[in-house]
């Protein structure tokens, strides 16, 4: 096929023309200088030779589909779209100075810490895509631009599509291939990239689903850790045919490198598994995975930065009751989703609201400052006030006494006396009538909350945790905290917080009996507190666990 020539760069309003960029099969992209706001950007063009209803449908499809993502960290912005004066549609996007991924992997092999951190990243952006709806087809190094923070942006959604929309027949299928018996080169096209294609993109009515993107993001990782692409084999034939043929196989090429853990290994062979439902299901496990090898090797986990959206996870139906986010897709860079406090809940109707005990004066400086009286919660484990901290909501048995007496200062100091004095003239008719009238003792319920002699609330029946293990990284930047719990039920869970600095940190939901803190100062003391949650009620006396 004869190379297209690349047309004239377009007399753009607020635009400086600087230079060519690069060229594809049906555009152009040519560096520009804005003149307000003052920066530079790339700016994609339609050929003009392209310029059929066909072709300006789909430039201005992934533009709108840039558009509903470029606010994403790690995928291209646009900035804006429209025609340029001699008729040519054209959009405007941020410019990658750096290097793309293509360009880097030739150079030199990627570390194992920067393809984890990179390909996480990436499986961000992809999942966020997903989210939207949006396929992308196309994942792969040269797909990948840099920024000017050397993070990686994903670029090129010209042949993405709907994720419940099946693509149109390839143009060259498995049987043209064997046709063509190598003219193709491993960069060749057949409307996709071979290299990092999974086999039912060569299928002659090809239907991908986000496990299709997931297989693309495994071969991009391995691209930048072994230098060459997943199935290429140094030193033998590696045309298309060649590589359809170990793609349909699944004959990775082995990686020629001793640093990189069998784990690692592991988590690329299942996204690149030949059958669909042996990979990952979506973009975020895969991430997940990484970061699991990211802590077995004891650095910092990098942050899976998706949307505000339900992310598919193994507790979703734990969380929708719990009301709380998946603590798995987690460790994202300490900023967290806040919604609206709900409401707080009323004890049942049928009984009356409760009274809490008068606050007591204590010597005990562990007492919660500022108690004051709180309605019961009918299910909150998480409470937004730190001055009091209800661990669940009190007995609702009407036969209960409520507590009785002035709360202020003043009735604490004149009550024992008057209650000496009264003492010791009534002593004798109280001996009495309770002999006389005293009603047959009955069986006292179980788990009848009473008062403390700290003056709150407590209810029996959730036990604490007991710690297993505290065990720090070998540099000692990360420790592992492992508890248990000594009566587990079915819907137990935990929540834990970390303890110490200015202020504790936020209560976090759990499913799994261990977390692990990074970022840690070797040397220094963490401590964290574990608390299990049965149906909304929080044990009585959370665990503490603290490094030496």
């Amino acid at each position: 096929m004869r190379a297209r020539q690349v047309a004239q760069p377009p007399e753009l309003p607020g635009l400086r023309y600087v230079r060519l960029l690069g060229s594809g099969g049906f555009s152009d992209v040519f560096l520009y200088e804005q003149e307000l706001p003052r920066r530079q950007v790339a700016v994609k063009v339609l050929a003009a030779e392209d310029l059929t209803d066909a072709s300006r449908s789909a430039f201005v499809a992934e533009a709108n589909l840039m558009a509903q993502l470029s606010a994403h960290p790690y995928i291209v912005t646009i900035y804006h779209a429209a025609l340029s004066p001699d008729g040519r549609p054209y959009f405007v996007m941020e410019y990658c100075a750096g290097p793309s991924l293509a360009e880097q992997y030739k150079v030199k092999r990627f570390s194992v810490a920067d393809a984890l951190r990179t390909g996480i990243r990436l499986s961000s952006a992809v999942a966020t895509a997903h989210a939207a709806g949006i396929l992308h087809r196309d994942i792969k190094p040269a797909n990948v631009l840099t920024n000017a923070y050397g993070w990686p942006a994903l670029t090129d959604f010209g042949i993405s599509s709907a994720v419940d929309t099946e693509l149109p027949t390839n143009t060259m299928t498995r049987a043209d291939l064997d046709r063509a018996s190598g003219q193709a080169t491993a960069t060749g096209t057949v409307g996709m990239s071979i290299p990092w294609s999974p086999p039912e993109l060569f299928d002659d009515h090809p239907a991908p689903d986000v496990r299709s993107d997931v297989f693309s993001l495994a071969a991009t990782v391995y691209t930048l850790l072994a230098g060459h692409t997943p199935f290429e084999v140094p030193g033998k034939p590696n045309g298309a045919v060649d590589l359809i043929g170990r793609i349909d196989r699944g004959a990775i090429t082995p990686m020629d490198r001793a640093d990189i853990p069998a784990s690692l290994m592991a988590v690329l062979h299942r996204g690149m598994a030949t059958r669909r439902d042996a990979r990952f299901s979506s973009a975020v496990e895969f991430a997940r995975a990484l970061q699991r090898v990211e802590l077995e090797l004891s650095y910092a986990p990098t942050a899976i930065d998706v949307p505000n959206l339900a992310v598919p996870s193994p507790h979703d139906d734990a969380n929708r009751d719990a009301g709380t986010p998946d603590a798995d897709a987690t460790r994202v860079r300490q900023v967290r989703s806040v919604t609206a406090q709900p409401t707080r809940a009323t004890a049942p109707p049928p009984a009356p609201p409760k009274v809490a005990p008068a606050p007591v004066v204590h010597d005990d400086p562990t007492v919660v400052r500022g108690v004051r009286s709180v309605p019961a919660q009918a299910s909150a484990p998480l409470v937004a006030d730190d001055r009091t901290i209800v661990r669940s909501a009190p007995s609702t048995d009407p036969a209960e006494p409520e507590a009785v007496g002035p709360s202020n200062g003043s009735g604490r100091r004149w009550l024992p006396i008057v209650l000496g004095a009264a003492g010791a003239v009534a002593v004798a008719a109280v001996v009495t009538a309770a002999i006389v009238l005293a009603p047959p003792p009955e069986p006292r319920a179980p788990q009848q909350p009473s008062p403390s002699a700290g003056g709150g609330i407590v209810t029996e029946g959730v036990p604490k945790p007991e710690q297993v293990s505290v065990v720090p990284s070998g540099d000692g930047t990360s420790v592992t905290f492992t508890w248990s719990n000594p009566d587990p039920q079915e819907g137990d869970r935990y929540v834990w917080r970390r303890l110490g600095g200015q202020e504790d940190g936020p209560r976090t939901p759990t499913d799994s009996d261990s977390v692990t803190i990074a970022g840690v100062t070797p040397g220094s003391q963490v401590c964290i507190s574990v608390e299990i949650n049965r149906n909304g009620k929080l044990s009585t006396d959370p665990l503490r666990m603290c490094t030496q």
